[in-house]
């Protein structure tokens, strides 16, 4: 009888494990994939549909960067927007197996908009997106760590 109760623990733990992996909720640190300094912090949330989205909750400051206040070169309903508080992504959905996709990703810097797919690691603590228009071979990825 022993033995049954912990298995189901150990099982029940391991599912829960599982579930709490697959949360990207919280706040994240962008690194930028060219120099490997911090961009921005996100705060991750989840709709009552299950579709992930993110907004910059801060600029981080980057040595010869100034930084930009408003979306200019950003498509409706971004134009002219303060890039504090943006959504810069939204409409991710977990696929299973840590993977999520369908996303969209605006770069408020370019005001280009991506395709997007994201691979969270085994602990939760490392999201790597990969933004791409067409073909996700052609695209670049970014790292998105979570901030605790």
């Amino acid at each position: 009888m022993k033995k049954v109760q912990f298995f189901s623990t150990l099982l029940l733990a391991s599912f829960s494990h599982l579930a709490l992996a697959s949360d990207l909720s919280g706040t994240w640190r962008s690194i930028d994939d060219k120099t490997g300094s911090s961009k921005a912090f996100l705060e991750i949330r989840e709709t009552s549909e299950g579709v992930y989205t993110a907004k910059i909750t801060k600029i981080t400051p980057r040595p010869g960067y100034t930084a930009k206040e408003t979306c200019v070169s950003c498509p409706a309903p971004y134009t002219n927007k303060p890039i504090l508080g943006l959504d810069v992504l939204t409409g991710l959905k977990y696929t299973g197996n840590n993977s999520f996709s369908q996303g969209k990703l605006l770069d408020p810097l370019s005001g280009n908009i991506y395709n997007t797919k994201a691979k969270l690691s085994a602990n939760g603590k490392r999201l790597t997106l990969r933004g791409y228009v067409g073909v996700s071979a052609l695209g670049r990825s970014q790292t998105w760590i979570k901030y605790e």
